[in-house]
């Protein structure tokens, strides 16, 4: 996945020669990634993405939401099984799934801020953690370092040498180690390997092992806690830091020595000339570009372009909405919730998520591509009641104060949303016949 990335760089194929392109996926991603792992730390975990895309607006043309949050000390494994990692950011990605399924399409972080007495409407709270997915461009994972030109040739010199490795064992090697060794033997040499079996040897398939268990049993039954002032429990808090210390010297520096050493290697200017790497190549693993993505792009354009117009009460709260929200550059999980509170009108049913969300993407859009047009044909798709544009504008108020107050250029928005609603343009454009009921929803908001 890293050396080489023949994943990112759609040089992967199924059984049945389909090649597997990472921006195909419709389902929102979620990546978790931490400045303490040492291991995939967050520059590689989120690499792929620049591998894919040139910028933001690339990510949304094939209508993918990516989310990714960075922890700031956690390790490699505790990503996974940490307790403290489970109670907070797992939990909150579960029981925000909505939150993250109806995201417009973009490039998101997910941050979290422990609620507290001073947190506005703790009561859409569930948990105790209040999730933001804020907006981000590819320079924010660029800032992050370790994607220059430089590495990504490295990278690439490792993987054509390790290329031509295994071309050259296949061709010369193989054949003979095959003939030596035969299935017994390999299973013999497997069983005796000393990564496996200094496991087996302190397991119960050991004999002399058996008596261990009793006496652990024993032992547990007539454990007793020792005094803090027990010299043997200090002893054994100085040896158990030392050890951590030793480990922990030891990692760094065998890390830093392997850092070198690559950087060395497959850094130099004839080794990479040698494998065919060229020097001048900025990024030699980024996928190429479909000329059929791009036409569907161009048409589905077209057809957004058509909906300017198009639709009722709901399609114009979603517009408010979203467009102020924009000036706030992100999405608070308390919107969510009172998103799923606000009924725009008794006795209908309401949107369920799967249709709020296709009709949230397609106001967001079109906001993207035509601000202005999409903005003022407001006026004309608004019922004439005035009743019910005025619900819809309490409507955007209570899910855009959910978080917070309305204030700076998402309150300068506002007032320019408030106008357009309240336009008498409303009831000269629209009449009765021609409502938002041709839909067939109902003028709830979201099940």
């Amino acid at each position: 996945m890293f050396v080489g990335n023949k994943l990112a760089a759609g040089r992967i194929e199924t059984s049945d020669g389909t090649v597997v392109d990472l921006r195909n996926i419709r389902s929102p991603i979620v990546v978790f990634c931490s400045k303490g792992d040492n291991i995939t730390p967050p520059q590689q975990a989120l690499d792929w993405i620049l591998d894919l895309y040139d910028d933001v607006d690339e990510i949304r043309s094939y209508g993918q939401t990516i989310v990714y949050t960075v922890h700031e000390t956690i390790g490699h494994l505790g990503i996974f099984v940490s307790g403290g990692v489970a109670k907070k950011e797992h939990a909150e990605f579960s029981s925000n799934i909505d939150l993250i399924d109806l995201l417009p399409p973009g490039l998101y972080e997910a941050t979290f801020e422990r609620k507290s007495a001073d947190t506005v409407n703790p009561d859409l709270l569930p948990g105790d953690w209040i999730m933001r997915c804020e907006q981000r461009t590819l320079d924010d994972i660029r800032a992050m370092g370790g994607n220059s030109p430089e590495d990504e040739r490295r990278f690439a010199t490792a993987a054509r040498v390790s290329e031509i490795n295994l071309s050259l064992y296949r061709a010369l090697a193989q054949p003979m180690i095959r003939s030596i060794f035969t299935p017994q033997l390999a299973e013999w040499i497997r069983q005796w390997s000393p990564d496996r079996l200094q496991y087996v040897m302190f397991s119960d398939s050991n004999p002399l092992m058996k008596s261990i268990a009793s006496a652990a049993k024993q032992i547990q039954g007539d454990r007793k806690p020792v005094s803090a002032d027990n010299p043997f429990l200090a002893l054994q808090e100085r040896v158990s830091e030392q050890i951590v210390q030793a480990l922990d010297g030891w990692r760094d520096r065998t890390e830093k020595l392997s850092e070198t050493a690559f950087l060395a290697v497959y850094g130099s200017p004839a080794l990479q000339a040698a494998v065919g790497i060229n020097p001048n190549e900025v990024q030699p693993r980024k996928p190429g570009k479909s000329l059929l993505h791009r036409e569907l792009l161009q048409a589905r354009i077209s057809d957004l372009k058509s909906h300017i117009d198009k639709g009722g009460l709901q399609e114009c709260v979603i517009r408010g909405l979203l467009y102020v929200g924009l000036a706030r550059g992100k999405v608070d999980e308390r919107g969510t919730h009172a998103l799923r509170q606000v009924r725009l009108s008794e006795g209908r049913p309401r949107l369920t998520v799967a249709e709020f969300k296709a009709m949230a993407r397609e106001q967001f859009l079109l906001l993207l591509l035509e601000p202005e047009a999409t903005l003022a044909a407001i006026p004309k798709m608004l019922p004439v009641s005035v009743d019910e544009r005025q619900n819809g504008l309490a409507a955007i108020r209570k899910v855009l104060s959910a978080s917070g107050e309305i204030s700076g250029e998402a309150a300068q928005r506002m007032k320019r949303i408030v106008r357009l609603f309240e336009t008498s343009e409303a009831a000269a454009f629209r009449s009765n016949q021609h409502s938002f009921l041709n839909h067939g929803e109902g003028q709830g908001i979201i099940a």
